[in-house]
């Protein structure tokens, strides 16, 4: 480890921070092995530094090595229980560890609590909300730390998916749930799996019982070949159940809640067997409409349910606010991988509603009065709504380029915008109706084409489940990355000699409130302060941990000297041990008054 990696810049030698330094510069070149290594160089250098541990954190995280990402966090927290940054590593390396969800939360808002200004702990509990489904603690969230940030690239692209209803992949599982989603997720593919099943056997056994029953007039045959179904169907219906893993057994209701797909399978399986076994009941040698109903049920649910899914994720949410959000985070840093992966499925899914809006103008010119009205006002609002949305979602600078790199995209959306001219044509020839459908049913087949060469692959594909949750802060340095309050060798002489100690804190009201105190008993090499205070300082410490503490420089008569930071009671050491966010220095009020420089 002779330098940085970086031509022209010097070896950080026996500096920790400037190992650090190197880390995070690492980390930034997208270098997580090369960071690692530097971290763990600040490290050896000096073990009780908190920043070394934390990086080492954030680059085993990016290396995939989460428990190892965990154990270094958890000693950065260790080492510095009052910083924030150490707090929000450790609930952002818990949040990928299963079953850790509750931890992870509770240190992001013990982070949030200990920097309410900083926008980065904001962002982690919009994304733990969001892994809940929990999409008004999401917005709030997202909000806030916005408010603090608005350049903020995490927030804006999160914000997105919260707006366009984001589910995660397995969304049947709460993450605050105690037992292993491994269980629940082998609960979820066997109840799949059942439901697969039992529908196609009966879908099957439909043959031998219509043969039975109308080929050969024997409705009693095909009752006995449709129970037989019925037999074999309960039989997977007890092995699957005998299968299920015990630990999730209690939690198959709630699954069922959480994931209403995976309800509606369930549901549908349910309601296809007891069609199945009615039309056995009504089974005859003519054919009746009571037995078309039941078959069409047996039969057709599988369309049914995938159309109604497509329908539903293309409508649910909010397209337009979402990709005004992401062309915005986009403005922010053009290269992100995921507020571009985003934005792609946003633009499918705004072309699957325009899809229904044009399949909704046909249908309704061929099957309402006035069809040639229909036709040529389709052929208006088609344009209008395409053009609309271009301008309010701010697209317009991005659009071709998002184009090229999806070109089946391109596709669909030039079938959908050539169906208005073809609406035109079709209202001034009525005869060649067929020709606005050509539109639709071509960007229809470059759908499938695309869903199916991304389950080919194994990429992302044109639906919500390719959204992805966003990580990066855009320009600003990770909240997990941020260095230490440095405090100086003057500084640290200062607090130790100091006869006159100020120590601010919040009252109940939450107004500031100063008290004097003992001394300062340590300062840690970290820059950590070990104070002797009575008991009213440690209760607002605890009803509020941020304080400030002032020192008149013993060395310098006219200068001063303020440590802003958090304040943890120490039981065992009967101390306020207070960890430095901010130091900033001046001069006393007089002829050399000079301004706080921080």
């Amino acid at each position: 480890m002779g330098s940085d990696g970086v031509e022209g810049v010097a070896p950080p030698g026996d500096d920790p921070r400037a190992w650090c330094v190197a880390a995070v510069a690492r980390l930034a070149r997208d270098a997580p092995e090369e960071a690692l290594l530097a971290a763990r160089e600040a490290v050896a250098r000096d073990p009780r530094g908190e920043w070394g541990h934390r990086l080492a954190s954030l680059a085993l995280a990016r290396l995939g090595r989460d428990e190892d990402a965990v154990a270094s966090a958890r000693q950065a927290v260790r080492l510095a229980p009052g910083s924030w940054s150490a707090r929000l590593r450790l609930a952002a390396a818990l949040r990928r560890q299963p079953g850790r969800w509750t931890e992870a939360w509770a240190e992001a808002l013990t982070a949030a609590r200990f920097a309410p200004e900083e926008p980065d702990p904001h962002v982690l509990l919009g994304d733990l909300a969001m892994l809940r489904g929990d999409h008004d603690q999401a917005r709030r969230a997202y909000a806030v730390a916005m408010r603090r940030a608005e350049g903020h690239l995490a927030a804006r692209v999160n914000d997105a998916l919260r707006l366009l209803r984001w589910e995660r992949p397995r969304g049947h599982h709460d993450p605050a749930w105690p037992v292993d989603p491994a269980l629940t997720g082998a609960a979820r593919r066997l109840l799949e799996r059942w439901s697969r099943l039992v529908r196609l056997l009966l879908a099957v056994a439909l043959a031998p019982v219509m043969i039975a029953a109308y080929g050969f007039a024997r409705p009693d045959l095909g009752r006995i070949a449709g129970a037989a179904a019925l037999a074999a169907a309960l039989a997977i219906t007890a092995v699957c159940a005998a299968r299920l893993p015990r630990d999730a057994r209690p939690y198959l209701a709630p699954m069922l809640v959480r994931d209403p797909w995976l309800g509606l399978s369930v549901l549908i399986t349910l309601v296809v067997a007891g069609a199945f076994a009615a039309g056995l009941v009504v089974l005859a040698p003519h054919f009746t409409s009571a037995a078309a109903g039941l078959l069409g049920i047996v039969l057709l649910n599988p369309l049914a349910v995938a159309v109604s899914r497509m329908l539903t994720e293309a409508w649910r949410g909010s397209a337009i606010a979402a990709l005004t959000e992401l062309t915005t985070a986009l403005r922010t840093d053009a290269r992100d991988r995921a507020a571009r992966r985003n934005l792609d499925v946003a633009l499918w899914l705004m072309a699957e509603r325009l899809f229904c809006v044009v399949a909704a103008f046909l249908a309704a010119a061929w099957l309402l009065p006035g069809g040639r009205i229909t036709l040529a006002a389709g052929a208006v609002a088609v344009p209008a709504l395409m053009a609309w949305v271009r301008r309010r979602t701010g697209l317009a600078p991005y659009l071709t380029r998002l184009l090229h790199r999806d070109r089946w995209l391109a596709a669909a959306l030039a079938s959908l915008a050539v169906t208005a001219p073809a609406m035109a044509v079709a209202a001034a020839f009525p005869r060649v109706w067929f020709v606005a459908a050509a539109g639709p049913a071509l960007a229809a087949v470059f759908f499938a084409l695309r869903a199916a060469r991304a389950w080919w692959r194994g990429v992302p594909g044109p639906w919500k489940a390719s959204l992805i949750l966003c990580e990066a802060p855009g320009p600003r340095l990770p909240g997990d990355a941020v260095p230490p309050a440095d405090l100086s060798a003057h500084a640290r002489r200062a607090f130790t000699y100091a006869r006159s100690i100020v120590l601010t804190v919040s009252d109940e009201t939450g107004e500031p409130r100063a008290m004097a105190v003992s001394a300062v008993t340590t300062v840690a090499e970290t820059g950590e302060l070990s104070l002797i205070a009575g008991e009213e300082a440690w209760e607002s410490a605890r009803r509020d941990p941020r304080v400030a503490v002032y020192v008149a420089d013993p060395f310098d008569r006219r200068s001063w000297i303020e440590l802003r930071g958090i304040a943890l009671p120490d039981d065992r050491g009967e101390v306020l041990r207070i960890t430095p966010k901010r130091v900033f220095t001046g001069e006393l009020p007089g002829r050399h008054q000079g301004r706080a420089v921080p």
